[in-house]
């Protein structure tokens, strides 16, 4: 007589008969955590079905191994296999399609999610209109010859980019005099010495103490340049000064 199928005995049978495959009590236990079965009854249960000759098992050493019986299977002959293979190679085939029409359905639905709602390109509208605003007010300025830079806060700004670059060349001197009075004498290469200590010059990471110079040198001799609107025309004149911001309305 078959165990009912809702009793320890009937679950572990189904599962495996399910699985028609080499099992032992562990596979068994793990699998059938769901139903809540401890593994001592897992064990038990797999006892008397084998017992009972309901399902088969081999013994490797102290561990048993169980599988369903197969006499209860219909085996196929070879045209039925070479049938359910060809099956099997259709299905596969439209398993495919229907993967890559899943693709591109998810890849549609990306692209349009990455789109902005309309509610977002509102926002973004009113935000892009403030900033032209905000450059256009600029640039009447600047047309106007306001000055948006006083000379006090251009003379700080001149000041401190002049103590860093000092500061800068006085370090360099300061490594210099250091890396002479230490590698004087050694033998080592002077490159792998470097290498090995993990030292990097300035232009090892393309950066130039001379052109950092060279831009405070420029910057004064380039004066300032503004741009205003010539009288009774609409092309904009370029006037520049070393001193003070001139208009070209005068």
């Amino acid at each position: 007589m078959a165990p009912k199928s809702d009793s320890t005995e009937g679950i572990v049978l189904n599962f495996v008969n399910e699985q028609n495959r080499p099992l032992n009590s562990q596979n068994v236990a793990d699998s059938l955590q769901k139903f809540n079965l401890k593994k001592a009854a897992v064990q038990k249960a797999l006892d008397n079905l084998a017992d009972s000759g309901k399902i088969s098992f081999k013994e490797y050493g102290k561990q048993k191994i169980y599988l369903a019986r197969q006499d209860q299977f219909d085996i196929p002959n070879n045209e039925e296999l070479n049938q359910m293979k060809e099956e099997n190679s259709k299905l596969q085939e439209q398993l495919a399609e229907r993967k890559k029409a899943t693709a591109e359905v998810e890849a549609e639905i990306k692209a349009l999610q990455s789109n902005l709602t309309l509610e977002e390109i509102q926002t973004k509208k009113i935000q892009l209109g403030n900033e032209v605003e905000q450059m256009e007010e600029k640039l009447i300025k600047l047309r106007q010859g306001v000055t948006l830079v006083s000379p006090e806060e251009r003379q700080a700004v001149e000041k401190m980019y002049t103590n860093m670059i000092n500061q800068w060349r006085r370090r360099k001197r300061m490594y210099k005099d250091v890396w002479d009075a230490i590698t004087e004498n050694s033998p080592k290469n002077l490159n792998e010495f470097k290498e090995e200590l993990g030292v990097e010059y300035d232009e090892d990471v393309g950066v130039s103490l001379q052109s950092f110079g060279d831009i405070k040198q420029s910057g004064k001799k380039r004066g300032r340049v503004l741009i205003g609107i010539k009288p009774g025309s609409s092309q904009k004149g370029v006037t520049q000064s070393s001193d003070s911001f001139k208009s070209t309305h005068a």
